[in-house]
């Protein structure tokens, strides 16, 4: 109880901060404004405030502080609690007086605390630290030690840089690789101001020392970029070299190497690789699009192990143009599926407008296996080829015909959608029906008009004599969606046809609208055969349980379709809704059905459930538990324990206050910590005893936590 008031306490403080903070903000561009809302801070830091309060004023006076608070924060420099966020003020203040109190601190500080200082002193670059830091590098405390390592490299300036290298060749085995750190983070900072000597120098030493591999990787990676074009050598000599972390750093190392020198290099070694690094390499040279030797990832596509033409093939998708068309055609019409998918995939996206072109025009003319080809990528990348593909509609071969319809499906309009919905109602040769259907399917659920391409499919269902062809009519239109849809389906549904009656309610059944709710409760109602009526309902049902509803809505179809339901099946499902949103006028319908003998127990358990949920949050869940035959009882609490093991709490008190005339008691919250008084054992599984009596009888009950409590009559 007193936790929770504390952190309420710390949230308000938190929330008026933040208000003072957004003040603070808007009035930026006055000068007075800050220290009138830095003096409102600096006095929680000196009040007697909760730690918690202080931590967030001190990260606030990260934004407003400014020199007046570094007395303040200093003095938090040596609390366990409050030193880090102490820190994060004094990182951001600007101006020496900050340097300072952190350098002063270093002085008396020890072990967590002073690296916390050094590392702070890091962040600001204090080039005034480098004596203090040089002295605590020096000293016995491993830690503190390299803390002050990676500190000098970040401050990086000539007497931090002396230190650190006359530091890598004697220091500690323990501290060594931080001070190789430091050493790189110098190299790093002479190597952006342009001093690419100076920083090859250090990257060097640090790279041949004795110092953990990660380090010698960070500083081979200068090395090369460093030294430029001369690097070339040195980063293809991480791509021949056994240890794989060093072939991961070439990888990346070639990827941010400046120029173009280097492409023609990568190419050589790529060559000569083993199969599975040159497949890699290939996709470092695709990340440097604007200097990668494209012929020759061309070339490689086109021929060479199938490992590495892969990796070519799906590299061309990023860097490829009009210039790989023949290669990839060429690829996707070999016999090794794998690399001919892979083509497919990268023609589909071979970026360049000059692409799109150069395959409209290689259509008309294509041949043999070529035409299918092309059509098909003219139907991936939706090109408007719409006259080309209806005349392939009547080419001799299946394979154009059925790529045809694909292609038409990916790109045809509005406008010309009859042409497919003909292919599905009279195709001009049986085996097209199929993917007629699959084609008029694509186009119908892109369409930007969804209300006139139903329109469309409507008058095609009505216009067919084939129940088969309605029914693959209804499944389009369906995935179609929207109110004509709808309505076409749910008309269907009250057909004569047993066949559209099943295929309509099975599509109604998964509709993924609120609106048809109604059709699916008229179904229910009218339809002719059980097996249909049940099936609408279900639909119902679902709608009621996953769709978002207003919960006087849901009440209302759960009550409706328990008027509705034939079978106990359904009523039960009914139950379900009502468990999953309980509130007092679910909890009325699930007492209700109590009455029916088939459903006692399942409405019995569903109210038990619901109660349980709702706690008190509604007003008279006692009185309604009661007129779901709960008889009022004389109940006395003797002793209640909650807990687990040995480790009990006497939560005697706090249940007899929330007990009432009913052997069920719904406590405060359905979490048995908060009505409880606190948690005894936090992450343990506990368990609630209660020992009580019952009408003048004793009795004794555990109930796992968190269950709803309802007291067994005593015998």
């Amino acid at each position: 109880m007193h936790t929770t008031r504390r952190i309420t306490r710390c949230f308000v403080l938190f929330t008026v901060l933040m208000t003072l903070s957004d003040t603070s903000a808007k009035a930026g561009d006055d000068p007075n404004a800050p220290s009138e809302k830095e003096n409102e801070l600096l006095a929680v830091l000196r009040s007697d405030a909760p730690a918690a309060e202080k931590a967030i004023t001190c990260k606030l006076l990260a934004i407003h502080g400014s020199s007046e608070a570094v007395g303040d924060l200093a003095k938090l420099l040596s609390d366990e609690q409050l030193s880090s966020w102490a820190r994060i003020a004094l990182e951001a203040i600007p101006g020496a007086a900050a340097d300072e109190a952190l350098r002063k601190a270093t002085d008396s500080l020890q072990g967590r605390l002073l690296i916390g200082a050094i590392n702070s002193i890091g962040v600001r670059r204090d080039a005034e630290a480098v004596d203090s830091l040089t002295s605590h590098l020096g000293g016995n405390d491993s830690e503190v030690a390299s803390a002050a390592a990676v500190a000098l490299g970040r401050i990086g300036n000539a007497p931090a840089t002396a230190v650190l290298r006359e530091a890598l060749a004697v220091a500690p085995a323990e501290v060594r690789s931080a001070v190789a750190e430091g050493c790189v983070l110098c190299a790093e900072r002479l190597y952006s101001q342009g001093m690419l000597a100076e920083a090859t120098q250090i990257y060097d030493a640090v790279r041949t020392a004795d110092v953990p591999q990660q380090r010698v990787i960070e500083a081979t990676r200068g090395a090369i970029l460093a030294r430029s074009e001369a690097g070339i050598p040195l980063l293809l000599e991480q791509f021949r070299s056994p240890d794989k972390k060093m072939f991961q750093l070439a990888l990346g190392t070639a990827r941010e190497f400046p120029g173009r020198t280097v492409d023609q290099a990568l190419v050589d070694e790529m060559n000569r690789a083993q199969p599975e690094r040159a497949a890699l390499m290939i996709q470092a040279m695709a990340d440097r699009p604007e200097t990668v030797v494209l012929t020759a990832v061309l070339t490689v596509a086109g021929q060479g192990p199938k490992q590495v033409r892969l990796s070519a093939i799906d590299a061309l998708k990023r860097i490829g143009d009009v210039s790989c068309l023949s290669t990839l055609l060429g690829t996707a019409l070999e016999t090794d599926m794998e690399l001919a998918s892979s083509a497919k995939e990268t023609l589909a996206d071979l970026p360049g407008a000059k692409v799109d072109d150069r395959i409209l025009t290689l259509l008309p003319q294509a041949e043999g296996g070529m035409y299918p080809l092309l059509i098909e990528v003219v139907g991936q990348r939706r090109l408007e080829a719409v006259p080309e593909l209806m005349k392939a509609l009547d080419h001799s071969d299946r394979d154009v015909r059925s790529a045809a319809l694909i292609a038409l499906g990916e790109t045809i309009d509005l406008e010309r959608l009859s042409v497919l919905v003909s292919r599905v109602l009279a195709p001009k040769h049986p085996g097209d029906a199929p993917v007629a259907r699959q084609a008029l399917k694509a186009a119908s659920i892109r369409m930007p008009d969804p209300e006139a391409c139903a329109d469309l499919l409507a008058a095609a269902i009505d216009s067919s004599s084939s129940v088969p062809t309605k029914g693959s009519l209804l499944e389009i239109i369906a995935a179609v969606g929207g109110t004509k849809a709808l309505g076409t389906v749910a008309a269907a549904a009250k057909s004569d046809s047993p066949q559209l009656q099943d295929v309509s309610t099975r599509l109604l059944g998964k509709w993924m609208t609120e609106d048809a709710a109604p059709v699916l409760l008229d179904l229910a109602n009218t339809v002719p055969g059980e097996k249909y009526r049940v099936r609408s309902l279900r639909g119902y049902i679902r709608i009621a349980r996953q769709f978002d509803l207003p919960i006087e809505r849901r009440v209302e179809m759960c009550h409706k379709a328990f008027e509705a339901a034939i079978q106990t099946a359904e009523r039960k499902l009914v139950l379900g809704v009502l468990k999953r949103y309980p509130n007092a006028e679910t909890l009325k319908l699930a007492i209700a059905a109590m009455q029916n003998p088939d459903l006692k127990e399942d409405a019995f358990q569903a109210t038990l459930t619901i109660a349980e949920k709702l706690g008190d949050h509604a007003g008279d869940v006692a009185s309604l538990l009661s007129d779901a035959g709960f008889e009022k009882v004389k109940l006395q609490i003797v002793k209640a324990e909650y807990g687990a093991g040995s480790t009990q709490k006497d939560v005697t008190e706090a249940l007899r206050e929330q007990a009432g005339d009913l052997p069920v008691i719904v406590l405060a919250s359905a979490n048995y910590n908060s009505s409880l008084g606190g948690d005894p054992l936090p992450g343990t599984v506990k368990q609630l005893r209660v020992e009580y009596v019952i009408n003048g009888k004793p009795g004794e009950a555990s109930f796992e936590e968190n269950t709803l409590i309802i007291l067994p009559m005593p015998k």
